[in-house]
Parts: C-alpha cells; sequence; structure tokens
C-alpha cells in the first residue's frame, strides 16, 4: 500500500507542479532538457501574448482591456503546451496507462482554445468573458467531452475484443 500512496503522490506532485508552471513537472521528473524548453516556451509565450496582464485585468473585471492587451495570434499556442506539460508529466511520473487516458486533456486543450478564440465576442447573459474566463469556463466542457469519448472508445473496442472471440 505504501507504494502505491508514493506512486500516486508522485504524479500528483507532477500535476500540480505543471499547473503552476509548464516544465517544472518535468524537472521533477528528472527530464530537464524537456522542462527547461517547456519553461522557455511558457515565458514567450507568456510574454509575447501579454498573458500575466490579461489575468491581472481580468481579475480586475476590466475585460475590454484585457481583450485590447491580448495578443491572439500568440496565445493561442498557449492551451497545447499547458496541458501536454500536464499530461507529459503526468505520464513521467507513472500515470497515464490505461488506454486513451490523454483525451481529457487533449479535448481540454482544444475547447480552452476554441474559448480564447470567441472571448472576444462570446458574451453570457450580455455579459462579456474576456481572454482568461471564458478559456477556463470551456475547460470542463473539454474534460467532459475527453472523458465521453475515451469511455466510447474504451467500450467500443472492448465489445469488439469480445465479439472477435
Amino acid at each position: 500500500m505504501e507504494t502505491t500512496l508514493k506512486e500516486k503522490s508522485k504524479k500528483l506532485e507532477a500535476v500540480l507542479w505543471s499547473i503552476a508552471l509548464p516544465g517544472f513537472g518535468q524537472l521533477l521528473n528528472k527530464k530537464y532538457v524537456k522542462g527547461l524548453t517547456l519553461m522557455a516556451l511558457e515565458f514567450l509565450i507568456n510574454i509575447m501574448g501579454n498573458f500575466n496582464r490579461i489575468i491581472i485585468l481580468s481579475f480586475h473585471f476590466r475585460i475590454e482591456e484585457a481583450i485590447e492587451q491580448t495578443n491572439y495570434l500568440w496565445l493561442m499556442f498557449y492551451p497545447c503546451l499547458y496541458f501536454f506539460g500536464i499530461w507529459d508529466a503526468y505520464k513521467d511520473a507513472g500515470g497515464g496507462r490505461k488506454a486513451f487516458a490523454y483525451l481529457p486533456l487533449v479535448f481540454s486543450a482544444y475547447f480552452v482554445t476554441l474559448g480564447l478564440i470567441f472571448s472576444p465576442v462570446f458574451r453570457i447573459f450580455g455579459t462579456l468573458i474576456g481572454p482568461m474566463w471564458l478559456p477556463m469556463l470551456s475547460l470542463p466542457v473539454g474534460l467532459a467531452v475527453g472523458w465521453i469519448i475515451k469511455w466510447v472508445l474504451v467500450k467500443l473496442i472492448y465489445r469488439n475484443q469480445i465479439n472477435s472471440s
């Protein structure tokens, strides 16, 4: 049981550090080149996309200013980099061994990117959500779609294997 608890702790540690900053989980997993590369890309995209400024403005509910400050051409790279960093750190820590385990994070990247694309125009109850909040609200949708697709694929493959036997 202790080994299982240690393994789970290691996976969770890698995921949480990757959520904090892409590349940190890889450094924990002793994947230094990959970790430093992800960190460098994080800083580049963050700076070029004005992401920290967008975060601050969004928390102050200055959404129109956040939209004006957003460099969408750079920030479009961020969701895929971010979710890949989380997945990769988790996988290197020993997770993700089940079939299609990657799908929830892949679809999270897709849906967060869509949230970013529509953030300058999409309104909820007449309120503009902006380039930080709309992508964040898109995350649970991406996770859910990924989990559903994973579940369907596993069921279909399992059924095909039983029928082939």
